[in-house]
């Protein structure tokens, strides 16, 4: 099978080199002429992975026509842009397995979602999990979760060419919980962000991740996702370490919001994408459309847009009223 990898940022680059981990001639896309240049000739990715050396089967492309005769396509391009990278590649009939990790600002359309309607031929998947690029790269072990629309059949046929020894898939038909844990960690992180760059300490940073967790699980079981799913990999798994170091983007981002910088410099200045940032605004007014409490959400949107400072935000939390601790959608 020839499998390609859509996007070359931190993530899809160790993707593309994991792949190659094997001996396989693995096609990276990459939107920069630079970058495409950098991967061919010098067998790295200074952009947005440094650290990495590449195999020379990991080959750089910028003309998405050369993935058109591929039979499996990771997608990972940056949440926002997917809609537009999938419109411009040739049909495509293969498994499309997502990769990115966000909801869409305008629409309030899940990545499969957006799939669905640029790469209408494509078999769906989503793979989703604790993973920071670096370490995937570097041949660390990791565990994801391979989430497949089209069940048992077409993880038959993703299992074999993605898993490696250190990369460990696991199945699991629940696209929508895959995605939903993948999109609302990144909001939790940067909450969490704001934690440690306030110094507020441990307890705080776990009561939040505790408390975030379920805010993730009633949205995602208001959307359809399944509770054991946001349990796994995909939704717990990927909470705990994104909100926990700052190898995580969306956490870095937050450590800065928390040591007083502003929001609108961060984010002009930022090479990488955090996608929790774009997908805090639309995943509060969904739970505001759902008639979803999601309070670390909607705390971490007025703090982006600058309605509010990182100590009102954290009192505004401690303030709300004592209640059970609960994760059930309310009622």
């Amino acid at each position: 099978m020839k499998v390609g990898v859509i996007g070359a940022g931190a993530w899809g680059t160790a993707l593309a080199q994991m792949l190659a981990s094997d001996g396989d001639d693995i096609l990276l896309w990459a939107l920069e002429d630079d970058v495409v240049d950098a991967v061919n000739t010098q067998h790295r990715n200074p952009t947005y992975l440094p650290s990495a050396r590449l195999s020379d089967k990991v080959r750089a492309s910028g003309d998405l026509a050369d993935f058109a005769d591929h039979d499996i396509l990771l997608a990972v391009t940056p949440a926002q842009h997917l809609g537009r990278v999938l419109a411009s590649l040739p049909d495509f009939a293969g498994d499309l397995v997502l990769c990115c990790k966000g909801i869409e600002a305008g629409s309030g359309r899940l990545m499969a979602d957006v799939a669905r309607d640029a790469a209408p031929g494509a078999s769906l998947a989503v793979l989703s999990g604790p993973t920071f690029a670096h370490e995937v790269a570097a041949g660390l072990p990791t565990a994801v979760t391979l989430a497949c629309e089209g069940g048992e059949a077409q993880w038959n046929r993703l299992s074999g060419a993605i898993a490696r020894t250190a990369f460990r898939p696991y199945y699991s038909d629940d696209v929508t919980g895959a995605e939903i844990g993948g999109s609302v960690k990144n909001v939790l992180a940067i909450a969490c962000g704001v934690v440690d760059g306030m110094k507020l300490g441990q307890n705080a940073r776990a009561s939040l991740i505790a408390r975030g967790y379920a805010e993730m699980t009633r949205f995602g079981l208001a959307k359809g996702a399944r509770a054991d799913t946001l349990a796994g990999l995909c939704g717990l798994g990927d909470l705990v370490l994104t909100c926990s170091s700052t190898s995580s983007r969306n956490f870095s981002l937050g450590k800065a919001l928390g040591e007083g910088q502003d929001p609108a410099a961060l984010m002009a200045n930022r090479k990488t994408v955090a996608e929790g940032a774009h997908t805090a605004p639309v995943l509060a007014a969904l739970g505001r459309d759902m008639g979803i409490d999601l309070p670390i959400t909607e705390a971490v949107c007025a703090l982006l847009e600058a309605r509010t400072g990182p100590a009102e935000m954290v009192d505004a939390l401690l303030s709300r009223p004592l209640r059970a601790e609960v994760i059930e959608p309310e009622r």
